[in-house]
């Protein structure tokens, strides 16, 4: 079904992958690349948690990977738009497929290089998300410049390097109500003819908000 107005959209989209308003897609149920990060469930809930999305967000995802947060925010901001940022080709059509696979119709997939994208866009963001990234504290202050008032960013770090860089750029941008998760997941795998619980790659998500 097409939806014209944002007024127009339902309060919740669902899709018939997955037909609930509870985020949390299987990871599995995502189209996938060889190399291509995705962003697994658990993790994702807790990136989900901090930005804590309103219906009418709009969401930049800086760093998009597999398409994993923008499927997911689409889904919640049935009213908002979701920006998903990505600076090479094969990636950005991987997400474009997910997008499809799940019926959502308010992502716009930006192929570019962050932070020199970020420039000339007019969709200021109520959110933000970044998941990783070469100059982290080049994205976070161009970010930070455009990010509306009482907005809220989200960072990952995969890396102690990462998380000091994420740290030390919040500090002098002067980011409010500053939170710090690591996130210790184990999944129950099968091994041969063992049952084993296998740990899920821990990631930093650091998040907060901009007062004024």
């Amino acid at each position: 079904m097409q939806w014209g107005s944002p007024l127009e959209r339902p309060f919740f989209m669902s899709s018939p992958l997955w037909p609930y308003v509870t985020p949390g897609i299987p990871d599995e149920l995502f189209d996938r690349l060889p190399g291509i990060p995705l962003s697994k469930r658990e993790v994702r809930l807790v990136l989900l948690s901090q930005l804590r999305l309103r219906v009418d967000s709009v969401l930049w995802d800086i760093g998009a990977g597999t398409g994993t947060i923008p499927v997911e925010s689409a889904l919640l901001c049935s009213q908002g738009k979701i920006v998903a940022i990505e600076r090479d080709e094969d990636v950005v059509r991987l997400i474009r497929r997910n997008c499809e696979r799940f019926g959502v119709e308010n992502v716009e997939v930006v192929e570019g290089s962050a932070p020199e994208c970020l420039h000339q866009r007019s969709d200021l963001p109520t959110h933000a998300c970044i998941e990783g990234g070469r100059q982290i504290k080049d994205i976070l202050q161009a970010v930070w410049k455009v990010l509306q008032p009482g907005g809220r960013i989200v960072a990952t770090a995969a890396n102690l390097e990462s998380l000091y860089a994420i740290s030390e750029c919040f500090a002098q941008l002067q980011v409010r109500n500053i939170e710090v998760v690591q996130s210790a997941v184990n999944r129950l795998e099968k091994r041969g003819t063992h049952q084993v619980l296998a740990a899920v790659n821990p990631i930093f998500v650091l998040s907060g908000e901009k007062i004024g």
